[in-house]
């Protein structure tokens, strides 16, 4: 496994199984015995914000603590990254020592991808992308959580099929990452102008969003359709959507928003239905109600997987931070940590209790 979290395509498809499944045991560990693993005592994780986030920091604090770790929370402008310090020289005071003084493990939610990548290459302790402005791994693992745990009767990962309705934002591109590393179909049901296709995304123009899923693809068997016809999103399992403009403060650029993919893009339970009789909701939140979905929907208990998926955000960062948090250049000659197996054996004791 490589050391950083940056980039799911960074992984194989079994390694990212691998980490929902230690996400799973820890989940049913904690709500069936009430047992928190300890798995990161005395361990300090860095949490660097250059944008604010409710569900991530909330998530990631709460993750560390209920292994047994302290992270400490730096807003932002409340430490140099990319001032008078360099990103690469930051990360290095950062994690210089790693045991009994400053960080164990890093996490950033930064502006630029570029920064990120910067601190991870810097670093000598793991570091996590919060999110950037090209892609949000850490929700896409919540993600998989998620579909794991809902999936339709009879049916497999990689037999399922999820619709992103609107636009190609980080998260839209990033469930187009882990679908197509999972085999599954992935759509893109939004406007043109707004689809991957479009290079929407403001990150480096060598990136070739679509090449990469569908390199993806040619591993694992998945598909992508990139569509402005609704009969796209026929048969999805899943319809997910995020806000359409909410990331904006210009109430001009908002309304030119509107005035794209209103009423056409909007989740409705008529939207859903089209889909499918099962089709189920998902959402990354903060969600603008009344624009990109309906109360109906957001709200269904039958249909609305969100809350579960915020709830989900969790269980994966613990069993990210569970699988990097011990894997340091300290580790006994070089052993790799297997939080896995270490989670594997306390399930078995709690069983025999």
């Amino acid at each position: 496994m490589v050391k950083d979290f940056i980039d799911t395509n960074d992984f194989t498809r079994e390694e990212l199984l691998d980490m929902i499944e230690l996400a799973s045991s820890m989940k049913a560990m904690i709500k069936k015995g009430g047992r928190y693993p300890q798995i990161l005592k005395n361990k300090t994780l860095g949490m660097i914000f250059q944008q604010v986030s409710t569900r991530t920091r909330i998530s990631f604090e709460t993750a560390m603590t209920d292994l047994g770790g302290h992270a400490q929370f730096y807003g932002p402008g409340t430490i140099q990254l990319g001032g008078h310090e360099s990103i690469e020289d930051s990360a290095r005071v950062m994690g210089r020592l790693v045991m009994g003084s400053l960080l164990d493990i890093m996490m950033a939610r930064v502006d630029r991808h570029k920064d990120v990548v910067g601190l991870a290459e810097g670093s000598a302790v793991p570091v996590i992308n919060g999110m950037s402005e090209f892609n949000h791994p850490t929700q896409e693992l919540g993600d998989l959580l998620t579909m794991m745990e809902n999936l339709p009767e009879g049916k497999k990962i990689e037999d399922c099929k999820l619709a992103f309705i609107g636009d190609a934002t980080q998260v839209c591109v990033s469930l187009m990452f882990i679908c197509s590393k999972m085999g599954m179909d992935f759509v893109q049901f939004g406007p043109k102008g707004h689809q991957i296709t479009d290079g929407g995304l403001q990150v480096d123009t060598d990136i070739d969003l679509l090449a990469i899923g569908e390199e993806n693809c040619k591993v694992s068997g998945g598909t992508i359709t990139i569509s402005d016809d609704i009969e796209c999103i026929k048969d999805a399992d899943f319809i997910y959507t995020d806000v359409w403009y909410g990331l904006y403060d210009d109430e001009e650029e908002g309304a030119s928003y509107m005035d794209v993919f209103y009423p056409k893009y909007q989740v409705t339970m008529d939207m859903m239905n089209y889909a499918g009789p099962n089709s189920k909701f998902m959402h990354c939140l903060p969600a603008s109600r009344g624009e990109e979905v309906v109360d109906e929907v957001m709200d269904s208990p039958e249909r609305s997987l969100c809350w579960d998926e915020a709830e989900n955000r969790k269980h994966s960062i613990r069993a990210l931070l569970a699988a990097l948090g011990k894997r340091t250049p300290l580790n006994d000659e070089g052993v790799e940590y297997s939080a896995k197996a270490e989670l594997h054996a306390a399930l078995e004791a709690l069983e025999q209790l």
